[in-house]
């Protein structure tokens, strides 16, 4: 198989957000994404951003265009949340963004009506019923299909940092999982997501995909759901480890992360610098950490490896890689990782709205609903 990789412009952006409708007394999930698409599609038809459905009629998604900047495209994101919003105000609907629904119940949800979400369900059966998930998916553009394996290969050390950062699924179904991250361990379970596999250039993975589509473990390129994947129609490298961050300042802040580290690991391949790998077994064990314990994780992060708590290497990675933030031009989305850091992730501000309120977590939603409104600063507030 030979699959080409569209041109693309070096470090250029492009944001998914996973959005849930709920209802804005109760908090719960509504089904009600049919009933607003028609309108909100048709409009997105002639703007840079999309607004579509997703596997599930609770869940719209908002799609930024590509962006020479972070900040580029994160204007589109929230251009297509006000158009939204349009829609969603006057019917009585509620926004809001997690890794997962704090008490929603999966035999509640319904499936959207679309070939492609039936042939998943069908084929996954309970587990498919269950991906009651949100999540962010960044893109950067890569030059060249020859840097793109190396560059993930060299990313994934970093997915554990993303990951904790954006982790805010500690409930599930009503329950307190003790993990920051649930989502991250439920996702997986789904053919062909999880930690990608490590390849050693672009041939490996044709050849990959050669056996997947022969095999019938997939029909294309699409269905590959790595944490980090190739996306080839894009000409891009697509981070998907991340929940849904609560608000748009935090989904800024991660694209230049991401952004940034890409851009980084680009050059020492143009300095002709092998990029740095690690065992898969440390690559696994840091996702579980991750999922675990969030900004508290120790995390592996060489192949020696040595262990560093994760706020202290995100801190580390702020300062060395300050310089390309600049150049990029977004150091203040990039600065803004420390206040992730400082503030707590969403995953910490949800669990404290819980503890504050004798774990309602009817009061967990309004919070996200208010932080997806107004930012993290209103995270403090409880009914």
């Amino acid at each position: 198989m030979t699959l080409e990789f569209a041109p693309s412009a070096r470090s250029t952006v492009g944001l998914e957000w996973e959005i849930m409708l709920a209802d804005p007394a109760t908090g719960d999930l509504v089904g009600r994404a049919p009933e607003l698409l028609t309108a909100l599609e048709s409009d997105s038809a002639r703007e840079r951003y999309t607004v579509t459905g997703e596997l599930l009629t609770n869940t719209i998604e908002v799609t930024s265009g590509v962006g020479d900047s972070v900040a580029h495209a994160v204007d589109d994101i929230a251009n297509a949340i006000t158009a939204v919003r349009t829609a969603t105000d006057p019917a009585g609907i509620e926004l809001l963004s997690a890794g997962s629904h704090p008490f929603a119940q999966w035999f509640d949800q319904e499936v959207t009506d679309k070939t492609r979400y039936h042939t998943l369900i069908e084929r996954t059966q309970w587990w498919g019923r269950n991906m009651m998930i949100w999540g962010i998916h960044v893109h950067i553009g890569v030059e060249d299909k020859r840097k793109v394996i190396p560059i993930i290969n060299a990313l994934a050390a970093y997915l554990p940092h993303l990951q904790s950062l954006s982790a805010s699924s500690p409930f599930w179904a009503g329950e307190r999982t003790g993990y920051a991250s649930n989502r991250a361990l439920v996702f997986q379970q789904l053919p062909t997501a999880g930690l990608p596999w490590q390849l050693d250039d672009w041939s490996d993975y044709e050849s990959y995909l050669d056996d997947m589509v022969r095999t019938g473990v997939m029909a294309d390129a699409t269905e590959v759901r790595w944490d980090i994947r190739p996306a080839p129609r894009w000409g891009t490298i697509e981070v998907r480890a991340c929940d849904g961050l609560s608000s748009l300042p935090e989904l800024a802040a991660v694209a230049a992360l991401v952004q940034v580290l890409v851009e980084h690991l680009s050059r020492e391949l143009d300095e002709g610098r092998a990029l740095p790998t690690m065992p898969s077994w440390y690559h696994r064990e840091n996702k579980w950490r991750a999922a675990r314990y969030g900004l508290d994780a120790r995390v592996i992060v060489d192949a020696a490896g040595t262990q560093r708590p994760v706020r202290d290497h995100v801190a580390e990675i702020l300062e060395d890689l300050a310089p390309v933030a600049a150049e990029l031009g977004c150091v203040r989305e990039f600065s803004s990782i420390a206040t992730i850091l400082d503030d707590g992730a969403s995953y910490e501000r949800q669990l404290t709205i819980a503890n504050a309120t004798g774990g309602d977590l009817r009061a967990v939603v309004q919070h996200l609903i208010r932080e997806f409104r107004s930012g993290p600063e209103a995270s403090t507030a409880t009914p």
